[in-house]
């Protein structure tokens, strides 16, 4: 009970690579095991909008402003949105729900400790998840963002997000409507957010964007109002949008004040040679993910 478990439920889903529909039965599974409505919903708020992937991907595209400021916006709104759930939308808890820690609890009220995983099947099983099955989830979003970016990059004219949309709160309000019913994960999101940065698109609206569309769509949204009652699904879309638009007016206020221009230079990753060499070998990395067998 209490705040913590909110953090730390926030905390914990800031890295983790699910997107708004795969952290779905993940956070049901928390919730069955014991863990509050605040602590699933904070759960459920943090861990789409981010990743240890997307964290790479932000900054190679968008640079480092963005790659820390998008977690710890994701971190906020987990934890926001979760102490609202407690406050105004959670019921009373079951007892006896909740796994002791560390362990499963058996039939009569023991405690049945966790196989022990020895640690080189430990790490073949991280390389696996890393090298194979990360890079087969989110790969072909991955590709399809980046070719979206390139279309937009092509065919928009300059200024054309600026010119139709402006500047401040009215473009974030679009980017909002936009962004929520709509389904992209984390990752292929910012090659789509960069290209209109590009195209004159604010850096607060594009992280408007970023927030609302990993976060929330229609599907995930109705399992929500199903799963956690309608209360909890109308305070976790409000906190989205609240959050989303208190941060990209931050962001767009901290651009201002430190002049940084952000998604609008190349950042150097290192010598062009490293560029292309890596450029390639991801490129083998997504094939083999792509074509390699799947086995259990």
């Amino acid at each position: 009970s209490g705040v913590m478990p909110i953090f730390k439920a926030s905390l914990f889903g800031v890295p983790l690579p699910l997107c708004s529909c795969g952290v779905i039965p993940v956070a049901m599974s928390l919730s069955k095991q014991g863990a509050s409505k605040g602590a699933t919903v904070a759960f459920l708020l943090s861990t789409p909008q981010t990743g240890v992937d997307s964290i790479l991907v932000t900054y190679s595209l968008l640079g480092p402003v963005f790659a820390i400021f998008r977690p710890l916006a994701a971190l906020a709104t987990g934890f926001i949105g979760g102490v609202l759930v407690n406050v105004f939308g959670a019921g009373p808890e079951a007892a006896g729900r909740r796994l002791e820690a560390g362990g499963q609890t058996t039939e009569g009220g023991g405690r049945q400790a966790d196989p022990v995983v020895p640690l080189g099947k430990r790490i073949v099983g991280g390389l696996k998840h890393g090298f194979v099955t990360l890079p087969r989830n989110i790969g072909k979003p991955l590709l399809i963002g980046l070719a979206v970016a390139g279309v937009i990059s092509a065919l928009v004219p300059d200024d054309f997000f600026a010119d139709r949309l402006g500047k401040g709160l009215p473009a974030m309000l679009v980017m909002m409507v936009i962004g929520i019913p709509i389904y992209v994960c984390a990752s292929a999101s910012v090659p789509v957010a960069a290209a209109m940065i590009l195209k004159g698109l604010s850096p607060g609206a594009a992280l408007v964007f970023l927030m609302t569309g990993p976060a929330t769509n229609a599907a995930g949204l109705a399992t929500i109002w199903n799963a956690l009652g309608r209360r909890t699904a109308i305070l976790y879309l409000a906190t989205v949008a609240a959050c989303s638009l208190l941060g990209g007016l931050l962001l767009d206020a901290i651009v201002r004040s430190v002049d940084i221009h952000v998604g609008t230079h190349v950042h150097n990753m290192g010598p062009g040679l490293v560029q292309h060499v890596s450029a390639v070998i991801l490129l083998a990395i997504l094939g083999y993910a792509f074509f390699a067998p799947k086995r259990g």
